[in-house]
């Protein structure tokens, strides 16, 4: 209903007249709507959320079956690029149903109102649905197709065998598969049923297309199951030729589903991963159960269609498989996700730190006065680039900073075991905090208050170095609120270097300044802090001190 006329939203979008719920009744009696305020039975809507009150109690255990028919105009751009539709070859289908809302322990029924930039949380089901298309209209979607042949032609089911055992690309549409009875089966109706089968998820999304190339590839996924041997996905790169940057998304498909089961230590559970392209709908990329959309990035690069891919095939894992709120802290899975696809390009793109991008749009926006703390709720940032910030570049950052804290070893398996403890389930962020101090065996308490509640930056400098009998002598300034280790790289006159550290609890104490006497054999000529940026200084410029 975001669509309807006189919804409230926070950012533009086409108005289409919303959803219109037709029939709605519940286990057998259909119900009137209701009107606001009223007392008793029936339905009403209020802006993006709809009530169903139920005839009878529903008791713990108790189940009720809904039935509902409703309308829906396809926006041709909808909100935020989430859904639409260009030209007339080519249709992207997501947000389309009424959606249960998830009761959790925690706040109970979440009906907050979808504003349109902070996106969504919903329950784990069973999706059971059908398209009924036009011949020489191809449909891909979350799920299964339990009958490929019932829809495709068979030289089109023989391509999709060979690539679901092919390292390389299969090629199963082509400009030559374009048209009716070439690329789907024959019919004597001139339409035909596309089923969509999909089990543990919580959303469905579909793409329908008559001029959209197919290629496709399997990619390992690990040992799902644990018999010793490796799994594989089916990755779809589905394009049109006005998009030809395109043709190597398969590749880069396959590589991020790869590299993020390893990441993650997390298999990629689905049978495949599905890439469209949305050129006209969407400029960047969104993502759905075992489908994204992203824009045709002919004006970009083929690292920023690489990056988008990662980013979006992240989204697999958070909040697909760890369903968080992303209505109200989208931080837990797009500073997740970025993350994971800084740690995928540095994989793919070997030979530059691809984190220090989130590291430096944080920084940035801390010279200004529009950031807003982390948890604070996502709809309600001071505007746009904030909403970024404390969405995506920062939690990303702070992750990396987690990383360089705790070390790789700590750090992976904390991060794994929160992915392995929650999968499936609704994580709020003090259960990921828990998780890592749990894992850690230390109290992050101070990390966690300090970079997530508040807006406090870190600025350590050094303020002397001075050589002492037996050692140097060296001064810390505390310039900024929030508290880190000071991790300290001295470089001696013959080239070698030192680490010394000055641990945080130094600053948890109350003090401004801190010193440290090193031994060191032989004169330092240069002392610098964080040599290995891990940690978010605001100003690195104070961080180094060398001899003159």
């Amino acid at each position: 209903n975001v669509h309807a006329e006189g919804a409230v939203r926070n950012r533009p979008t086409e108005v289409t007249g919303g959803m219109e719920l037709k029939r709605v009744v519940a286990n057998g009696t259909e119900l009137t709507e209701a009107r606001q305020g009223a007392i008793g039975g029936g339905y009403l809507s209020f802006g993006t959320v709809a009530q169903v009150r139920l005839p009878q109690g529903l008791q713990s255990g108790d189940s009720a079956v809904l039935e509902i028919d409703f309308g829906f105009n396809i926006p041709q751009e909808g909100i935020g690029g989430r859904m639409g539709w260009n030209d007339d070859n080519f249709f992207y289908l997501a947000y389309w149903y009424p959606q249960m809302a998830v009761f959790d322990d925690v706040v109970g029924w979440q009906t907050d109102q979808f504003l349109g930039q902070a996106e969504f949380y919903m329950g784990y089901g069973s999706y059971d649905v059908t398209l009924d298309l036009p011949e020489g209209w191809v449909a891909w979607g979350t799920g299964t197709l339990p009958n490929p042949s019932a829809v495709l032609a068979a030289p089109i089911v023989e391509r999709m065998r060979r690539a679901e055992r092919s390292d390389t690309v299969v090629h199963l549409i082509t400009p030559a598969d374009f048209g009716p009875g070439k690329a789907t089966a024959p019919t004597s109706t001139g339409r035909l049923s596309w089923r969509f089968v999909a089990d543990s998820v919580r959303d469905v999304a579909y793409s329908v297309s008559r001029e959209s190339l197919w290629d496709a590839a399997r990619t390992p996924v690990g040992d799902r199951n644990g018999d010793g041997t490796a799994d594989y996905a089916m990755v779809n790169s589905i394009w049109r030729e006005s998009a030809p940057r395109w043709q190597h998304a398969w590749r880069y498909a396959q590589h991020a589903i790869d590299f993020l089961s390893r990441w993650t230590g997390f298999p990629y559970p689905y049978p495949h991963m599905t890439s469209v392209e949305g050129g006209g709908i969407m400029g960047g990329g969104m993502e759905y159960p075992m489908m994204t959309l992203i824009g045709d990035y002919n004006q970009a690069s083929d690292t920023g269609l690489y990056g988008v891919h990662a980013h979006e095939l992240a989204h697999m894992w958070v909040p697909m498989i760890v369903g968080n709120d992303e209505r109200r802290y989208a931080w837990m899975d797009e500073g997740t996700t970025s993350f994971n696809t800084s740690a995928a390009m540095n994989e793919f793109y070997p030979g530059q730190r691809w984190e220090l991008g989130n590291y430096s749009g944080y920084i940035q926006i801390t010279r200004t006065d529009l950031e807003g703390e982390i948890m604070r709720l996502s709809d309600y940032q001071y505007n746009g680039a904030a909403y970024g910030t404390a969405s995506y570049s920062k939690p990303a950052t702070l992750l990396w900073t987690l990383r360089g804290l705790l070390g790789e070893e700590v750090f992976l398996k904390a991060y794994r075991t929160f992915i392995q403890r929650w999968a499936y389930k609704h994580p709020k962020p003090w259960d990921l905090f828990n998780t890592f101090n749990d894992v850690s065996g230390q109290n992050l308490d101070w990390f966690w208050r300090t970079w997530y509640y508040e807006t406090w930056t870190l600025d350590q400098s050094i303020a002397n170095v001075k050589l002492e009998r037996g050692g140097t002598r060296i001064v810390v300034t505390d310039l900024g609120l929030a508290p880190m280790p000071v991790r300290l790289t001295l470089t001696l006159t013959d080239g070698n270097t030192m680490q010394a550290e000055i641990p945080v609890d130094r600053w948890l104490e109350g003090a401004r300044t801190a010193d440290i006497v090193v031994k060191t054999p032989s004169a330092v000529t240069k002392v610098e802090i964080d040599a290995d940026q891990w940690f978010p200084d605001a100003n690195r410029d104070n961080n180094v001190w060398e001899r003159r």
